[in-house]
């Protein structure tokens, strides 16, 4: 019976630039009806300027393709009210990344002093922006998403009126911070769903597994799990697809990112029939909620599944996709 899914989102995207752009954009822009485009290019998206240039980058490579590209802006503590207030009718949410953490994170916030941080916080609570973060310490790479969890702590206690967003969350630690503070909300990606470190690096190094953060514990993936499967109301679906060339993966200083987007929905389909969970949850975890959390009205986009072998290709274009080579059960349709 073929499975029908209504305007999906992807609320966690790298799209790069360039070549890279032309080449990955089309893929998500096929099955997503919007995605909310992450802002860590060379040089990152940091003025009203960038945005609506990048964003028209991004809807030339698209072409014809019903998709919305929801733009963020890379956080700095120096932005003030004034110029939040220019931006907000152009950007979604702002993206926080600490300092060297991740790709091209170089420019981000390397303290969290709540009195440092409140002009611009303040602002963003009063304009209703939400601020998207990755939540990683500087700490040994198992560690480093639970000893942030603190910090969301004590951000979503001293700006009550921010939406917060643990993007791409991979710990139990962080599944149970989102009861504890009504502001805090998470993503959630496919990959972190389904692996754990066993699959990067317990035999043989699968280079193209390895992303930031890190996959972690079983019982920390049984944790996302839980919450995935249910559609918790304050997680969604974010990709964090993040495409390097084969071989900036296949080579000493391997980049980190997992190129999840042309397979997500498919997989996700095949992940959320095993496990017993209904249509309607998986309708919720991959549109409905984020719509209620952002407040997103997407474009009409109707995406159909068939239960019919879909094998993944060796590779899209010279990006190498997650689970290459695998048989899945099911099989992109249509789209309408």
């Amino acid at each position: 019976m073929p499975i029908s899914l209504h305007a999906p989102l992807d609320m966690h995207l790298h799209l790069r630039d360039g070549d890279m752009l032309s080449r990955v954009a089309p893929l998500s822009a096929h099955t997503f009806s919007g995605a909310l485009v992450m802002p860590n290019l060379v040089p990152p998206v940091e003025s009203r300027e960038d945005v609506l240039q990048y964003k028209s980058r991004i809807l030339e490579a698209i072409g014809d393709a019903r998709f919305t590209p929801y733009m963020t802006l890379f956080f700095k503590p120096t932005y003030s009210r004034e110029f939040l207030e220019s931006v907000h009718d152009d950007v979604t949410a702002i993206k926080l990344y600490p300092a060297g953490i991740t790709t091209n994170s170089e420019g981000g916030v390397s303290g969290f002093d709540v009195e440092e941080l409140r002009p611009a916080l303040e602002a963003m609570s009063d304009l209703g922006i939400p601020l998207c973060i990755h939540g990683e310490t500087g700490g040994f790479v198992m560690d480093r998403e639970a000893e942030f969890v603190p910090i969301y702590e004590k951000l979503a206690t001293h700006f009550p009126r921010l939406k917060i967003i643990m993007e791409h969350i991979t710990t139990k630690e962080s599944v149970e911070a989102l009861d504890r503070f009504d502001n805090l909300y998470a993503t959630i990606t496919l990959h972190h769903l389904i692996i754990t470190l066993d699959e990067v690096a317990g035999g043989m190094l699968q280079p193209h597994l390895f992303c930031k953060p890190i996959a972690k514990r079983p019982e920390d993936r049984e944790a996302l799990l839980r919450v995935a499967l249910d559609a918790h109301p304050k997680v969604m679906f974010g990709s964090d697809s993040a495409p390097h060339p084969r071989e900036a993966k296949e080579c000493p200083g391997c980049a980190a990112g997992v190129f999840t987007a042309p397979i997500a929905l498919q997989l996700l389909t095949e992940l959320f029939e095993t496990n017993g969970a209904s249509l309607e949850k998986l309708q919720a975890f991959v549109s409905g909620n984020a719509r209620q959390i952002y407040h997103l009205e997407p474009q009409p986009k109707e995406v159909v599944l068939a239960k019919e072998p879909f094998t993944v290709p060796e590779n899209y274009d010279g990006v190498v996709p997650f689970y290459f080579g695998t048989t899945l059960d099911y099989t992109v349709h249509t789209v309408i």
